[in-house]
């Protein structure tokens, strides 16, 4: 099947989606079965990213996009396929990449920040923590409060999460949208003074800007008042959220301190490493939970010459940003590709990953 623009004579155009709404940036094509009958060969019409120049302005890595990049993160990962969702439940949803985001605080509370909205979590309710996959995760959602995700739950009735299913969640959505994006899984400087917290954020091409824009899907107007952030959390800048493998190349550097990178009791070196290998595996669509253990990952444990040496590779690789390159890495190595099954930390059981295609 060929593919040939239409009468745009390639103009990157806007196209609606199934609700009117406009996919901003995106290039209209037209595929043609060149066998058939001439008269009747348009056999679908496509909405592709435009093939961006890479954007070689910033440093925090993973900054540039080519075509075969966003190709790469508008389809969906096994994380993030939401093939199996009712389509009802998707209906209405928009295109606009900040207005998908702010959907995903009306489905999902933060298990930390539930009191701030009246929520008490209930031990038994703790279990939808380990929804992995963004169908897991409408499935929770829908066996508390069945409807379009465009409806905003009471707070008590919305899937108890984390920061890494609101960027999981928000990603999917991005990428049924028509919006290449991608989960980043690092550090927040905005949560505690002093200190890095552990956190997961959402980026999403803006062929506008020619460059990725990254969001905090899980701040909503409760908890930006709570904890006032000088900068915009829709549009952040570089600085306030860090990448894993920045954080790691500070610490390796001696410009942070690696004892403030961490959450609640757990902090230091270790805990970085093993963000590193988690953004690796998220960049290449494998959005796992932020306790699964997997290859090279340590736990509270001084870190031997050999896992620092590999993780000065990945944070490289990483911070080049290089997309083909960080595919190559992971795909080439069994030590840090996730496999069949990990090692869920927190609840302490070996969980087995669905197949890729089962």
């Amino acid at each position: 099947m060929a593919s040939v623009e239409d009468g745009l004579s390639g103009v990157d155009a806007v196209g609606p989606d199934e609700t009117g709404e406009q996919i901003e940036g995106f290039r209209r094509e037209i595929y043609l079965d060149v066998s058939g009958d001439p008269e009747t060969c348009v056999t679908e019409l496509r909405f592709r990213a435009p093939r961006a120049q890479p954007d070689r302005g910033e440093e925090s890595g993973m900054t540039g996009a080519d075509g075969e990049t966003l190709d790469f993160y508008v389809t969906p990962g096994p994380m993030t396929d939401l093939a199996g969702v009712p389509a009802g439940v998707l209906d209405g949803l928009s295109t606009d990449p900040v207005a998908v985001c702010r959907r995903v605080p009306g489905v999902l509370v933060h298990e930390y920040w539930a009191g701030s909205y009246g929520v008490e979590v209930p031990e038994r309710r703790l279990n939808e923590l380990r929804a992995r996959s963004a169908v897991e995760m409408v499935d929770a959602i829908q066996q508390l409060h069945a409807g379009p995700l465009t409806v905003a739950r009471p707070p008590e009735q919305r899937m108890v999460g984390n920061c890494r299913h609101f960027s999981t969640l928000s990603t999917a959505l991005l990428r049924r949208a028509g919006i290449p994006a991608r989960a980043r899984c690092g550090f927040a400087a905005y949560f505690e003074p002093g200190r890095h917290v552990d956190h997961w954020v959402t980026e999403y091409w803006s062929a506008a800007r020619r460059r990725w824009v990254r969001i905090d899907a899980q701040l909503d107007e409760v908890q930006r008042a709570a904890i006032a952030p000088d900068f915009d959390t829709e549009d952040m800048p570089d600085g306030p959220f860090l990448p894993a493998g920045d954080a790691w190349q500070r610490c390796r550097r001696g410009e942070a301190d690696p004892a403030t990178f961490g959450i609640l009791e757990f902090w230091g070196l270790w805990f970085v490493q093993a963000n590193v290998v988690r953004d690796l595996a998220a960049l290449n669509k494998m959005e796992l939970l932020p306790w699964d253990v997997w290859g090279p990952m340590k736990f509270r444990t001084e870190l031997d010459d050999g896992t620092v040496s590999l993780t000065d590779s990945v944070a490289g690789v990483l911070m080049a940003g290089d997309t083909e390159a960080v595919r190559r890495l992971y795909q080439g190595s069994d030590e840090l590709r996730v496999p069949g099954q990990v090692f869920d930390a927190r609840f302490e059981v070996v969980h087995a990953l669905p197949k890729p295609g089962a």
